[in-house]
């Protein structure tokens, strides 16, 4: 976790400029729209309910249709210094240890406008922190928000410690557990049944590491471990991935490292020597929620996690609220008139949803489904393999839709 630069931290209710839109969460997404948002011209104010602004995880994936985002808020550069840009995505059987099929991604730029990048979370957390710092953004910490109240011309929002704040409009940008998803859905997060560790340890701990230039995912029946270098190959980050039989059942301490080692044990011995590198005291189940189709609602709208959780395996969660920032953005200056700011809101943010929800739903189900093919079993696993190893590295096709300029939506 990392402190609000100084000059920010903690704030004042109030602003001798015009009001501030506010965003409700500092994580990637938040922080993002807070910096595109900004780049319009426009005021905003981030209220997030840590004490400090920081990442919970290890490694992220930025593909294409992040980075060229990123470079027009003018921060791919120092995101590429910071992180490594991968040779391949390569998907290799963790049972028999052998190579399945690779996308060849040193084309990305020419062929997507962006470099596809993979660096640590707080990395690009700070990155995006020191730029809405230099571009004036509010950032508030401390704000746990308990109400959010649209009267018609400004959104109010009530924190637990008794500050108020208040803008022209409000985005709900709070994660899978947001606040702010309560006025638009009743629903529950999903259990997948599925459960995380990771690690990300420096390089000299590594005895056996895939190839440095790939990001790998060694996938098997009910399990998979992805790794890829980070900060310049000093790191090494792993995720493991698995289905926990103790949830099936029903037992409540589901997903122990006993299971862990356990479900693991039968892969092969590259798989099985990077299983103990992984950080024991915190596991990760693993939740999405169903599309919602509606995320705006007068002058508040939902943005990320909040609006669009979803499952690992297109490597896309951060993307995807990368894309919402800027398609966010963008509406507000299309839609936003300064003849009629009020009705301008309403609209941009209705704009804003018809262009990002039916994407976003794509990806969510895009992501369930993949997640079954990477953990197949049996005749169906062989058929997949089978197919996987038929098809050319440099082929596209099931990429295409999600990397490529002209699906992205908004200035994505």
């Amino acid at each position: 976790m990392r402190p609000a630069t100084p000059a920010t931290a903690g704030g004042t209710a109030s602003s001798d400029r015009e009001p501030a839109i506010l965003v409700v969460g500092g994580g990637i997404g938040g922080l993002s729209a807070a910096l595109a948002i900004s780049r319009t011209g426009r005021q905003v104010r981030v209220l997030e309910r840590a004490h400090q602004f920081g990442e919970i995880g290890a490694g992220i994936q930025l593909a294409p249709n992040a980075t060229r985002i990123l470079e027009r808020l003018g921060l791919l550069r120092a995101v590429c210094d910071a992180g490594v840009l991968p040779r391949r995505l390569v998907l290799a059987d963790a049972v028999g240890g052998h190579e399945l099929t690779t996308l060849d991604l040193t084309d990305s730029t020419d062929r997507y406008g962006g470099p596809y990048v993979v660096l640590h979370r707080s990395d690009l957390l700070d990155i995006l922190l020191r730029g809405c710092v230099a571009a004036g953004v509010g950032l508030e910490t401390g704000a746990q928000v308990t109400q959010l109240r649209d009267d018609g011309a400004r959104v109010h929002a009530s924190c637990a410690d008794g500050r108020e704040f208040a803008g022209p409009a409000a985005i709900g940008a709070d994660g899978l557990r947001s606040f702010a998803r309560a006025l638009f859905s009743d629903d529950e997060a999903i259990c997948s049944g599925y459960v995380a560790y990771r690690g990300a340890v420096p390089m000299e701990q590594v005895a056996r590491h895939a190839d440095l230039r790939d990001v790998v995912a060694w996938i098997g029946p009910g399990l998979h471990l992805v790794q890829y270098p980070l900060r310049s190959g000093r790191m090494y980050n792993q995720v493991a991935v698995f289905r926990s039989d103790a949830f099936r059942r029903g037992e409540l301490d589901w997903g122990s490292p006993a299971e862990l080692d356990e479900r693991f044990a039968a892969c092969c011995g590259h798989v099985q020597e990077s299983i103990p590198l992984l950080g024991r005291d915190n596991r990760w189940p693993m939740y999405d929620r169903l599309p919602i189709p509606g995320w705006a609602t007068g002058r508040i709208a939902l943005l990320g996690d909040a609006a669009h959780p979803m499952l690992q395996y297109l490597a896309q969660g951060g993307c995807q609220a990368i894309e919402d920032a800027s398609a966010l953005a963008a509406a507000l200056d299309r839609h936003d008139g300064k003849t009629a700011p009020a009705a301008g809101i309403e609209t941009a943010l209705r704009a804003y949803q018809d262009v990002r929800a039916p994407r976003a739903a794509r990806v969510q189900r895009t992501a369930r489904t993949w997640g079954e093919i990477w953990h197949l079993d049996g005749t169906a696993k062989l058929v997949r393999d089978e197919l996987f190893r038929q098809r050319r590295d440099d082929d596209h096709t099931h990429v295409e839709w999600l990397y490529g300029r002209a699906a992205a939506g908004g200035r994505a």
